[in-house]
């Protein structure tokens, strides 16, 4: 899985690691925070949360146009730069009137364009580590390496939010409002390791980084490769048809940290006890992912040794297992811990689902990156279609008033958190077929003269996905259940039928 990979490409994997951490860690609690600390309606916490998401992914765009210009390395250290000056804002206790949801809009606006520089071109340097010839069959590999990356981080920030703002409040004696700006802050961390770990293996990916001076020399090693007006316009006119359809995936999946967890707050069981609790234990989930590599590792080693190694692992995950297993223990389940799972599958599956496209590939079966992106609609369509089954009978959702005079939303059922987390299963299977292979087919067709545009356009496209997350927003509270939940599973088969059309004339191009 890891072998004969470009060293570059764990370097720029372990930087995007730091920095979604400290996003997600954000972004985990972001929604109720919203409606805690500012009294806003659902509708009114999801438009601000949709809006934060669209600018994460708009600037992309502008940062990848930028780029072209001034090169990849430059944006992404200024991006860092930009990142960390809105996050150290929104780490800051103003409390909840007008100017500090001014601050807070401007903080977002700071996070949301420092991503952009950020983002994009980082996986465009990414990309660029496999045009050379030996590495050219490697690269769907690299950039499922690279997903599984950032989802390590991902894995850990619900955890960290949690407990940060819990011990914010019972040992520094903060407000619950004020609680919640000390997770913010660990982003601001999160983002001086993640530029510190960039500047550390510089040399293993400096050749990727761009600039006038880079791409000269870079063009006196190697021809850049020509195409013809003709074949330049096929190919961005394939990329657009995938933008297009990867809109209302990301529409649809975004809901993890808005509709789904409201679902999770006011629907869902906020206890959990035996072999369902320890679900909910992030050192739990990391003993199957050892377990998981680890019998990869069994069955592909070479050498005894490895696969001693590799047995002691698995053995001691195990034994870890069984004494956290506590027949009779409950615990308490927080709404924003279920956004776990979703990084934990990623990272637990990548191997399978390389492993599974590596035995295709080797018998000339393995389906184009394409036919992969529909697949992945299909799949979040079966995700939804559990949640609109499983909501029938469900009451609306409700709220009631505080004392502080701000709406309250009410915990009106007790459905089992099992349901949640085989969405975020299914959900998952979707993004494995999707996200990677989307971008690393962004990385392979786009026009040598457009690569940082046409990431933009992929990230535009994930912009207005996630604008859209707002429906779900809107949607609360307004129809039932089931029927949100069937919005995003009609919009994910409209867009798998679309995509299955246009199959020919994609895969003309890969």
């Amino acid at each position: 899985m890891f072998e004969n990979q470009p060293k570059g490409l764990f370097a720029l994997a372990l930087a995007n690691t730091g920095e979604r951490f400290g996003y997600y860690t954000m972004l985990a609690v972001f929604a109720l925070f919203l409606r805690a600390n500012y009294g806003l309606s659902p509708a009114m916490a999801g438009t601000i949360y949709s809006a934060f998401l669209m600018l994460v992914y708009f600037f992309p765009l502008i940062g990848g146009m930028m780029a072209d210009k001034f090169g990849f390395g430059k944006m992404v250290t200024t991006g860092i730069i930009i990142m960390f000056a809105g996050y150290l804002l929104l780490s800051v206790p103003l409390g909840g009137d007008s100017v500090a949801l001014v601050v807070m809009l401007a903080a977002l606006l700071l996070i949301g364009f420092g991503t952009g520089l950020f983002k994009g071109n980082l996986q465009v340097m990414v990309g660029d580590l496999y045009n050379d010839p030996q590495y050219k069959d490697k690269r769907d590999a690299g950039f499922s390496i690279f997903y599984m990356a950032i989802n390590i981080g991902a894995l850990f920030a619900p955890t960290a939010a949690i407990k940060i703002k819990e011990y914010a409040e019972t040992s520094l004696g903060y407000s619950s409002n004020d609680a919640y700006h000390f997770s913010f802050a660990v982003a601001c961390a999160s983002l001086i390791l993640s530029i510190a770990i960039y500047y550390l293996f510089r040399s293993t990916f400096r050749h990727t980084e761009g600039g006038a001076k880079k791409d000269a020399k870079a063009a006196d090693a190697a021809p850049v490769e020509e195409l013809s007006k003709e074949e330049t316009k096929q190919r961005i006119v394939a990329l657009c048809l995938v933008f297009a359809v990867v809109i209302f995936f990301w529409m649809a999946f975004h809901q993890n940290g808005l509709s789904l967890t409201y679902f999770a707050d006011e629907f869902t069981a906020q206890s959990a006890e035996g072999l369902q609790a320890m679900c909910f234990n992030v050192w739990n989930l990391v003993a199957v992912i050892f377990i998981v590599y680890a019998l990869f590792s069994l069955f592909q080693s070479k050498t005894g040794k490895a696969k001693g190694i590799s047995a002691v692992v698995i053995i001691a995950a195990l034994a870890f297992l069984c004494l956290s297993y506590d027949a009779d223990g409950s615990i308490t389940v927080s709404a924003p811990i279920f956004q776990q799972f979703n990084p934990f599958y990623v990272v637990a599956l990548t191997p399978v689902s390389m492993a599974i496209f590596g035995s295709l590939a080797a018998k000339g079966k393995e389906p184009s990156a394409p036919r992969k992106i529909a697949y992945g609609m299909i799949v979040a369509a079966v995700a939804y279609a559990l949640m609109a089954f499983a909501s029938l009978g469900l009451p609306m959702p409700q709220t009631e008033m505080g004392a502080d005079g701000n709406p309250v939303a009410v915990h009106v059922a007790d459905v089992t958190p099992n349901l949640l987390i085989s969405v975020y299963l299914i959900l998952t299977f979707g993004e494995l077929l999707l996200s990677p292979m989307g971008i690393s087919f962004v990385s392979k067709v786009a026009p040598p003269k457009y690569k940082g545009m046409m990431m933009g356009g992929w990230f535009v496209a994930t912009a207005i996905g996630n604008q859209l997350v707002v429906v779900g927003g809107l949607l609360w509270g307004a129809v039932p259940l089931w029927v949100c939940w069937s919005v995003f599973l009609g919009v994910c088969l409209v867009a798998a039928i679309f995509m299955f059309a246009m199959m020919k004339r994609l895969e003309k191009v890969c």
